[in-house]
């Protein structure tokens, strides 16, 4: 049990590293959050040519800092190829020139978001809510403060205009910052920190249950095949002789010994994955009602 969540673990902050690594260290950039994601909706046109091709690469958004003066805030797409470990920058954009951040819903968390830039959009599925949340979360603050220190005063991106209310005249050549729009209230509150720490608990533990998942059928195939060897051996040799017939049943019973105590084994680690998640259950609980006592 320990090794599959130090497997995880370790997966995660050596994609997380790598991406660091190869991509922005070299331009001398932070980078602030990863996520990987895909396309909820194809793009419009020539259509005939993309369906020669198979889109079986992963892709990453990236958010980073610059660390020149002054400092930029980047929006990077990352792509890893089948068959490569390394990861190629594909576009890049500034926070001036995002002009929209859509949640899509503001009422629930949900894995689906839109970026709306000068001129192109995108719409992303992230792997899960949480990792959705993490990164507006992230983008938001980051906004806030590169606005901030652009125009040398508070700035809250994202605020709804009200219907009826007069507008505020800019002046031409204005820079236009980032729009927020049906994201939640609790993205762009004053608890980040513990925010984050519910974000990358569900991140974590959304994994591993697709980890166990996967690995929970793994008996059930291995006894199957065990069936279907021994039926073929036995079609094989329509009469074995005494022997052959004992050492056979002694293999079949070693086999099924041994997919008993694997199921076992795998019963005894679902069970502690339950008290896993019900113990992350609460902590998450527990830093809700503290995130909404400090706002």
């Amino acid at each position: 049990m320990h090794k599959v969540f130090g497997n995880l673990l370790e997966q995660q902050m050596n994609i997380q590293s790598a991406i660091s690594r190869e991509i922005f260290v070299p331009k001398d950039e932070k980078l602030l959050v990863a996520i990987e994601v895909r396309r909820r909706m194809k793009r419009k046109g020539l259509s005939f040519l993309n369906t020669s091709r198979k889109r079986d690469y992963s892709t990453f958004l990236c958010l980073s800092v610059a660390n020149s003066q002054p400092a930029q805030v980047l929006i990077t797409k990352v792509k890893r190829y089948p068959g490569t470990r390394q990861f190629a920058k594909r576009s890049q954009w500034s926070v001036e020139q995002l002009r929209q951040v859509n949640g899509i819903n503001p009422d629930k968390d949900t894995p689906e978001f839109d970026l709306v830039f000068d001129r192109t959009s995108d719409q992303w599925v992230a792997g899960s809510a949480a990792e959705k949340c993490m990164f507006v979360q992230v983008l938001y603050h980051a906004c806030q403060n590169y606005w901030e220190a652009k125009l040398g005063k508070p700035s809250t991106p994202g605020e709804q205009k009200i219907p009826g209310a007069p507008e505020d005249k800019k002046s031409p050549g204005a820079p236009c910052q980032t729009n927020f729009v049906n994201c939640q209230q609790k993205l762009m509150g004053d608890a980040c920190s513990v925010n984050m720490v519910i974000y990358r608990c569900k991140i974590f533990f959304n994994r591993m249950k697709s980890s166990m998942t996967a690995n929970q059928g793994l008996p059930q195939r291995e006894a199957a095949a065990a069936v279907k060897a021994s039926r073929s051996r036995s079609r094989s040799r329509s009469s074995p002789s005494p022997p052959a017939g004992r050492k056979m049943g002694n293999v079949m019973r070693r086999a099924s010994q041994v997919l008993s105590e694997r199921g076992e084994r795998l019963m005894r680690a679902e069970e502690k994955t339950g008290h896993f998640f019900h113990g992350a259950k609460q902590f998450a609980e527990a830093a809700q009602k503290l995130a909404l006592k400090q706002i």
